[in-house]
């Protein structure tokens, strides 16, 4: 690793924006993958496609969620042997999370294939949108190999401070995706599944490139690291102690919008479209936010390490400041564009730009700046070692705030979907609160996965 990639040197506030720029460009590029797929369909299909790929990709957001969230327990764990300067501890977490990786995408794989139908009908997928998004999602399953193998490798570059790779890694899998997308959907007719099979074959290639990225700059595979991949029991445990809450936070938070899409499933099409191109929009206004988020994690991972307690506390606050600064300009820019934006998907219903626009309105504005200082806090908390914090901050928001409060302001209160849209909004709020003032009790100081002791 080069000395750029060293995050324990050097002014913070440039070493968290120079790590953090690469990851927004990647997470953007990522998030083209169901993008375009909305765009291409929403184009050539129309709004029963729009609708299909809305439903089904909150589940590809939860097969998502338990790929980072496992595979964010290595990041975190090689992040500290990083700061700890233990190539050894990097290369056994390094195979060992291959393992495991592996392991799991054959488990989600089948609990996918066996569950998806039976949950669309539970969300009571409009009947025309139905057979596209079964179809859809069919094919997603069978590609779950390659999202854990491609998360698995980006996971343990970031720790070791390599923002830069993933990035070239996603760029050329999404240029595939954006051309196999309009060949398969459009000329070949394929409808929805061409969409499928468009991004499965992109995030294959883009995980066969990652591999022999890793062989060829000898990253884990160095002469005088074992060639035969490895099982370490004490590793296993330490990458579970942070991928498990992680993806359990990541799984919840996800659950809850698929369930929400349910709710909002049961005032038809049109508002199902609204609220999918809605979210959609939402989540680029995110990426910011998350790849400061991110950013934060290797740092504050890396400082506990090498118990550079005083340089992870200044990463965390300088984080929080520049996670509400970059989100305040999205969010102004989301609200002056809003039904422009929602133009770019291609539907021409009034009543489905109309309900687009009202979503940003209400979930891409304050609870916005709210939903960054909270999102930060639960990645200091995770590259501490202590993912439980977000894990608990993750059901506070979907179980005591998101889901009750849009059931109670829709139905109960008879406000409709714009009562779905507020639940949504309000959730953040708790969770900001329980996050900072873990960061203001002094016990996280004492935490780190590799029982390094801290230097103040």
């Amino acid at each position: 690793m080069t000395e750029e990639q060293n995050l324990l040197s050097g002014s913070v506030p440039k070493k968290l924006a120079a790590f953090a720029f690469p990851l927004l460009l990647a997470n953007i590029l990522q998030s083209f993958y169901n993008v375009v797929d909305m765009l291409v369909v929403g184009q050539i299909v129309g709004d029963t496609g729009l609708a299909a790929i809305n439903n089904a990709s909150k589940l590809c957001y939860i097969i998502n969620s338990i790929c980072i969230g496992m595979t964010m327990g290595g990041a975190v764990l090689i992040a500290q042997y990083k700061g700890a300067n233990d190539k050894k501890g990097q290369a056994e977490t390094f195979q060992t999370l291959a393992i495991l990786s592996f392991v799991s995408a054959l488990l989600v794989t089948v609990i996918g294939l066996t569950f998806y139908q039976s949950l669309f009908r539970v969300l009571n997928v409009p009947a025309d949108a139905y057979q596209d998004a079964c179809d859809y999602m069919k094919i997603i399953c069978w590609g779950t190999i390659f999202v854990f193998g491609y998360n698995a490798v980006c996971s343990v570059l970031k720790g070791l401070g390599d923002s830069k790779s993933p990035l070239y890694f996603v760029g050329i899998a999404t240029i595939i995706n954006i051309v196999l997308d309009i060949l398969l959907v459009g000329p070949f007719g394929m409808g929805t599944a061409g969409a499928a099979y468009a991004t499965i074959t992109a995030q294959g290639i883009s995980f066969v490139i990652s591999i022999f990225y890793l062989r060829k700059h000898k990253v884990f595979f160095s002469a005088d690291v074992h060639k035969k991949f490895t099982l370490q029991m004490d590793k296993l445990v330490s990458i579970l102690k942070v991928g498990l809450p992680t993806a359990i936070q990541m799984v919840v938070v996800n659950t809850a919008y698929l369930l929400v899409t349910g709710m909002l499933n049961q005032f038809g099409t049109s508002v199902s479209a609204a609220s999918g191109v809605g979210l959609q929009i939402n989540t680029f206004a995110g990426m910011p936010c998350w790849a400061i988020g991110q950013a934060v994690t290797a740092m504050v991972g890396q400082c506990m390490g090498a118990g550079e307690i005083k340089r992870a506390r200044k990463v965390v606050k300088i984080g929080l400041l520049l996670n509400i600064s970059v989100t305040l300009v999205v969010v102004i820019g989301v609200q002056v564009f809003a039904e422009q934006l929602i133009l770019l998907f291609g539907s021409t219903s009034a009543e489905v730009i109309n309900d687009g626009v009202y979503y940003l309105r209400v979930c891409c504005g304050v609870n916005s700046l709210i939903y960054a200082a909270m999102y930060t806090l639960d990645s200091f908390a995770i590259g501490v070692g202590a993912a439980n914090i977000a894990m608990v901050n993750a059901l506070l928001d979907a179980v005591i705030v998101r889901l009750p409060v849009s059931w109670l302001l829709a139905f109960t209160l008879n406000m409709g979907f714009p009562g779905i849209y507020y639940g949504q909004a309000l959730s953040p709020i708790l969770p900001a609160i329980v996050g900072f003032l873990y960061f203001q009790n002094k016990g996280w100081e004492r935490k780190t996965l590799i029982q390094k002791k801290s230097k103040i």
